[in-house]
């Protein structure tokens, strides 16, 4: 395993490279309630198949920084493989780090061999929510909004929502990965905390679906939000080329709760594909 600060304008990433440098890469995005740790577990399997697996902090996120700039997602991920000698991946996303995979495939299509979307989110499409889904919501922007934010009733609310589920018992999901997540998404909110600001994709994903030239695996938990296996299903009937994955007991979490399954989703879908540097 190597780690890497690279630099980027305005900020630093903490990039942890591992596997044989001469296998195919696998560029793993952390969603916006964790950072790398959470490919903890996903990782190993990863390696294991005979992979190179990338990962990195998103700016504002673990152990990258950033001064309060304005900054594009995609070209931070550019700029990671430009640094670790990578022409072209295959980029598995979670949640926001899904939807930062399909942009980056749609901005530089000769960067993306394929995505992978845990989770993953599609700017510009709304999948809609039931009404416990929209109260909760409700919640959690008014924590965020409040004059004095307290991060740990944020991560409180994240962890019920994306770890457990809405509506699931607290107990659905190990005690581990509820803290592990709390531990990753409480700095996000500390006062001193610098985020940046992130430059969207325009026009966004949702109307440039055409242009997606790579496969899309679109996996979404059943029991995430209504709005993500919606998004799964868009992509798999409004994309090109992409397969919708609705797997049962599970939240948004993907690879943390299912770090098996992923892998083995990830392993089946990927040796289809052309080989690539």
């Amino acid at each position: 395993m190597t780690t890497t600060a690279v630099p980027v304008p305005g900020g630093r990433l903490h990039v942890v490279d591992e596997g044989d440098p001469s296998h195919s890469a696998l560029v793993l995005l952390h969603a916006g309630i964790a950072d790398l740790r959470a490919w903890d577990d996903l990782v190993p399997l990863l390696v294991e198949a005979g992979y190179r697996v990338i990962r990195y902090d998103a700016r504002g996120f673990g152990a990258s920084t950033t001064e309060d700039v304005d900054f594009s997602n995609r070209a931070d991920l550019v700029a990671v493989l430009d640094a670790v000698g990578v022409d072209r991946a295959v980029l598995v996303g979670n949640s926001r780090g899904g939807q930062i995979a399909i942009d980056t495939a749609i901005e530089f299509p000769d960067r993306v061999v394929a995505v992978v979307g845990a989770g993953a989110g599609l700017g510009g499409f709304d999948g809609g929510s039931t009404p416990e889904e929209t109260a909760l919501f409700d919640e959690m922007e008014a924590l965020e909004e409040a004059a004095s934010p307290d991060p740990d009733a944020i991560a409180d609310i994240d962890v019920r929502v994306w770890v457990d589920g809405p509506g699931q018992p607290a107990t659905r999901v190990p005690a581990a990965i509820r803290d592990r997540v709390r531990m990753m998404d409480a700095p996000q909110y500390a006062p001193e905390h610098v985020g940046g600001r992130p430059v969207p994709l325009q026009p966004p994903a949702s109307a440039r679906l055409a242009d997606l030239r790579c496969p899309v695996l679109a996996i979404a938990g059943e029991l995430d939000v209504t709005g993500v296996s919606q998004t799964a299903r868009h992509l798999e009937t409004e994309a090109p080329d992409a397969r919708a994955v609705i797997l049962p007991d599970v939240a948004h979490m993907i690879g943390m709760e299912m770090p098996d399954e992923l892998a083995a989703l990830i392993v089946d879908f990927v040796p289809p594909l052309p080989r690539w540097s």
